[in-house]
């Protein structure tokens, strides 16, 4: 709620309270009371200049008329003049600083709707140092009071902020609101309701504009092609960093579950395809909305008023189950939600910076943008305040950041817009930039043929164990672009039905846009006996056979490849490098492949299906005059021996 609205409302209930206490009024002239009285009727009416004309006769004739003061405040309020009411006010407490102790508090909002911080800061430790009632208003004053003292530093100490409005292609005298961006930033999807091309939208339509480079002013906007505008209302729509679905709201349609529910669309050959219900759970009953998907491609994040939350919108999680259901939601914790909305998710490509608008954090009044970020734990951390003037009084509702994390997209009501809210763009600071991202692009194909593939790929961080992406490749032409962040050692596995799955590790140190992303094209080779396929994820202690860690994510994708293909009868064959005697690296090599047979039978699979052989340094695929040679020669390799039918 804005906060002059919020103001109305408290000091409308102020004045219902003392006016059903006309029978303890503080004067006792008759007509003064006959005045107030008739001001009381014409503010009820919202005749605020009549009710103003009589609460000045009635103070006139007792200028000690306290209620009479506490109403004419009100009425200025109403009329938006609020130099005047702080004037009445003051009066109020000229006379009497006991009777009314509430007065502190409106002056202070007041105070702080003028922007004059340090003294809506004084207003509401007065009132939370004399008042002991009203619960709900000393929480109230508590936090009003933590906004005025961070506002006045924020105003003190402006962060760097330039926004550049996107143009008259896109904005119009309406409102528009940015949804999201492309990788490349040459498509940008948002939200309008007014005349574009001579076409006037009834509700939210949603709009695509282009441009060829991001150095250039965007084309005219056009909009959104079928299925993704309805007759009925939609908004919030969210394209997944690899360009391959969309998410969107959709409210009140035929087959929603609640009055906003979530959907989904895949990107074919450049065109949205069939939008589907992403069913219950995620949806419920009730409002569901502003989906934005995570890079892992599994992990969705959204704003519902449902039963279970901290305050009246919050944030929440669910994640895509291996057999194509979503997990019950997961509200996001108190550290992110409040008593108030929490609305807007936006999850960077980094899948660990989350930026979100609030009304009851810390800030400037109204909805704000913050950002918080995951801990090494898996938690999130305190949300900060994105800072003045990227904040202001006003309402900032969203905001979107482009995969290189350095420029954010913003919908606001600026004074030099073309009308209402208008997209902006600017250059982030630093202290809130995700953390940098980087392209992997390539093409998964038959080993024989040079076919495309429609290949499941899974990236894993080999720190965690975890899995950080789940992505897919094109069914058409077999491509896959994956983003992700810089820094970390990586464990790379592509799968497909008929195929021997692939394995592969890097570390990724330098940032690859999408338009020059890092390159890594894989053959498949057909699950035949004879075939071979190298785990490049499986490691031992240096001489020893004893696997590490990280050699788990790896072997536990062996033993469900093996499950699904059970007529497999395999070889697990230990490499090594010449570094040693050829005997020693003979027995560690087999010594090695045991350990993993070992592995793979604890875990399910049937020891006649399985063997093992060492082969020291007898079969290299590199030179081993170079560390990175004997590298790839130290190695563990799964051969096909039988395929019993």
């Amino acid at each position: 709620m804005r906060l002059h609205l919020r103001i109305f409302a408290l000091l409308l209930l102020f004045f219902f309270a003392y006016q059903t206490q006309a029978q303890s009024l503080s004067t006792k002239s008759e007509r003064a009371k006959k005045f107030f009285g008739n001001a009381q009727r014409e503010f009820n009416l919202m005749n605020y200049a009549i009710a103003k004309k009589y609460l000045k006769k009635a103070i006139s004739i007792d200028e000690n008329f306290l209620e009479a003061y506490m109403l004419l405040g009100d009425v200025h309020k109403s009329l938006i003049e609020r130099k005047e009411a702080i004037e009445v006010y003051t009066r109020v407490l000229e006379r009497n600083t006991e009777k009314y102790p509430e007065v502190y508090y409106f002056m202070g909002l007041i105070y702080f709707e003028l922007q004059q911080y340090q003294s809506a800061a004084k207003k509401f430790e007065y009132f939370l140092k004399t008042n002991t009632n009203h619960s709900d208003r000393l929480t109230d004053a508590a936090y009003l009071l933590e906004c005025s003292k961070f506002a006045q530093k924020a105003v003190e100490n402006p962060v760097p902020f330039e926004p550049v409005n996107v143009g008259n292609n896109i904005n119009t005298t309406g409102n528009e609101y940015i949804n999201s961006i492309t990788s490349d930033e040459l498509q940008m999807y948002f939200t309008g309701n007014n005349t574009i091309h001579g076409q006037k939208a009834n509700n939210d339509r949603f709009y695509i504009a282009e441009r060829k480079t991001i150095s250039e002013n965007w084309n005219p906007s056009q909009l959104a092609p079928n299925p993704l505008n309805t007759v009925e209302n939609q908004g919030a729509m969210s394209i997944t960093p690899d360009g391959r679905f969309l998410l969107l709201t959709g409210c009140h349609w035929i087959n929603g579950y609640g009055s906003c529910d979530l959907y989904a669309t895949e990107i074919l050959e450049g065109k949205p395809g069939e939008l589907k219900n992403l069913g219950v759970p995620p949806n419920s009953s009730q409002w569901d909305s502003q989906p934005s998907l995570a890079p892992d491609g599994r992990t969705l994040f959204f704003t519902s008023n449902r039963a279970g939350g901290f305050g009246k919108a919050d944030i929440w999680k669910s994640r895509l189950m291996d057999d194509g259901t979503w997990s019950v939601p997961e509200n996001l914790g108190n550290k992110i939600n409040t008593s108030g909305d929490e609305i807007a998710p936006f999850i960077h490509a980094d899948g660990k910076t989350l930026y979100f608008s609030s009304d009851r954090h810390t800030g400037m009044g109204g909805h704000d943008l913050y950002v918080s970020r995951l801990d090494e734990k898996g938690e999130w951390q305190s949300p900060e305040n994105l800072g003045y003037p990227i904040n202001t009084p006003d309402d900032q509702i969203n905001i979107v950041v482009n995969t290189t994390g350095n420029k954010g997209y913003i919908s606001a009501n600026l004074p030099e817009g073309q009308g209402g809210f208008d997209i902006y763009s600017f250059q982030l600071h630093d202290e809130i930039r995700p953390q940098p991202v980087t392209y992997i692009k390539g093409l998964i194909s038959d080993s024989r043929s040079q076919s495309p593939l429609e290949a499941t790929l899974v990236l894993i961080s080999l720190e965690s164990g975890k899995e950080i992406i789940r992505s897919s490749t094109d069914k058409k032409n077999g491509e896959f672009l994956l983003c992700l962040p810089v820094d970390s050692d990586y464990a790379l596995n592509v799968s497909c039905p008929g195929y021997l799955f692939y394995s592969q590790n890097f570390s990724l140190t330098e940032i690859n846009t999408e338009a020059d992303p890092y390159q890594l094209n894989i053959s498949l080779n057909p699950i035949k006996t004879g075939e071979a396929t190298t785990l490049r994820n499986v490691f031992f202690n240096v001489d020893k056979a004893d696997l590490l860690p990280e050699s788990v994510a790896e072997l536990t994708k062996l033993v469900e490849f093996l499950k699904i293909n059970a007529s497999l009868k395999i070889e697990i064959g230990g490499h090594t490098d010449n570094i040693g005697g050829e005997t020693y690296n003979l027995h560690l090599s087999e010594k090695r492949a045991k350990t993993v047979v070992n592995f793979l039978v604890n875990n399910g699979i049937e020891s006649q299906r399985l063997t093992w052989k060492g082969y020291g340094y007898s079969r290299p695929v590199s030179e081993n005059t170079t560390e990175q040679g004997r590298a790839s020669n130290r190695r563990t390799e799964v051969l096909i021996l039988e395929i019993n039918q």
